[in-house]
């Protein structure tokens, strides 16, 4: 069986790399700093690769018609066509948000002996924010922290929105949107706050690579909300770069994966601006680059269209031996940058943080210095 791709475990307040969380105080709507949160967990389904996600402690056009059959919202034309045109990739440096369970826990250790290579190797890397509750009253108030967060500091900061009904299709990343109205809803709100500045946006990990587990109208409904969703992102924020799932290199067949992403409207670039991979998985970087270069010759669309890889815990590769779950003698991949050097290929990101666990060196999605410290000492 090949190993999932990243399904993640959402105990009680978890979801990937960072994590903005309303850490379970719901009832108030007010702005609040986002909540870092634990990472994805990977866990295999019977006979298909799954998906991944981390969290932390600390109105469009009705999408009922969408999937009803009726046409996609009409491309832009005029001045707003422009707006869709993919420009060079981002030329300014990641954002690292301030809350993560890496930061909390290099200011609560400062004497302990692991503290100089957690701070430096991961601490200091900007990564993902990860949005997996499903809390409609504050998501577009905590999306905000982060973007502002980031312009002000004029870096680009790495959304994840992870509520996309029946996320893991397994049953192990518990929550997620009731339904796909609630979902369409919630990606309006989510697309509110993403203000004007440049931003990336890993739409809806496992949420295509995983689509065989649905039936067939089931998957065409989830692949017209994920069209309607990159519309959405990038109508509100021109400057948005919108990522959609493409599982690994381990995984589907690309011509495969490519079909399913085209009916999702990754090949459009009023949705998308290209796909990602590897995301909490291990491949390599080499392995993700050949990898997404098919996918994307396969899906047709725009050449401008490019990938964003994973590259947080996929220094050694992937264990032969398919273990998902905190696998022993990983390390840390390559550092996070908007200037990868190879062509198609638009940046390397850590989507999930390294140190939080899968669920096998700590309760899932938490951060665990002993595992972090493996990684980054190895």
């Amino acid at each position: 069986m090949v190993a999932a791709a990243s399904v993640v475990v959402v105990a009680g307040v978890v979801a990937g790399t960072l994590s903005a969380f309303d850490g379970g105080r719901r009832g108030s709507d007010r702005a609040r700093t986002p909540e870092v949160t634990a990472s994805p967990r990977l866990a295999p389904l019977p006979a298909v690769p799954s998906p991944s996600l981390s969290p932390s402690p600390s109105a469009a056009r009705s999408s009922a018609s969408a999937r009803a059959g009726a046409p996609p919202s009409p491309s832009p034309s005029g001045s707003r066509a422009v707006r869709h045109q993919r420009g060079a990739p981002a030329a300014g440096r990641l954002y690292r948000h301030p809350d993560s369970q890496v930061l909390d826990w290099v200011r609560a250790h400062p004497g302990d002996p692991r503290h100089a290579v957690i701070a430096s190797r991961i601490a200091e890397q900007p990564a993902a924010v990860w949005f997996a509750e499903y809390a409609p009253g504050t998501i577009t108030a905590r999306v905000a922290a982060v973007t502002s967060g980031g312009a002000a500091q004029g870096r680009v900061p790495v959304l994840v929105p992870y509520a996309i009904p029946g996320r893991d299709c397994g049953g192990h990343s518990q929550g997620g949107a009731p339904d796909l109205d609630a979902y369409d809803a919630w990606i309006d709100r989510f697309a509110a706050g993403l203000g004007s500045g440049e931003v990336i946006v890993v739409l809806e990990p496992d949420s295509v690579a995983q689509a065989e587990c649905l039936p067939a109208g089931a998957r065409a409904d989830r692949f017209a909300s994920l069209a309607r969703a990159g519309r959405v992102l990038k109508d509100a924020n021109p400057r948005a770069r919108v990522y959609f799932d493409a599982g690994h290199s381990g995984w589907n067949a690309p011509g495969r994966q490519a079909a399913w992403l085209r009916q999702a409207g990754a090949a459009s670039p009023a949705s998308s601006d290209g796909i990602f991979s590897n995301v909490s998985n291990f491949h390599t970087t080499a392995d993700e680059i050949a990898y997404d270069r098919r996918v994307l010759a396969a899906l047709g669309g725009p050449a401008s269209l490019g990938a964003v890889i994973d590259t947080s815990r996929n220094g050694n590769g992937a264990p032969a031996d398919g273990e998902w779950c905190d696998p022993a003698g990983r390390r840390l991949g390559r550092t996070p940058t908007l200037t990868t050097g190879e062509p198609r290929i638009d940046a390397y990101l850590w989507v999930k943080l390294p140190g939080e666990s899968d669920g096998c060196k700590g309760r899932p999605g938490t951060f665990t210095a002993s595992y972090a410290y493996d990684l980054a000492s190895s």
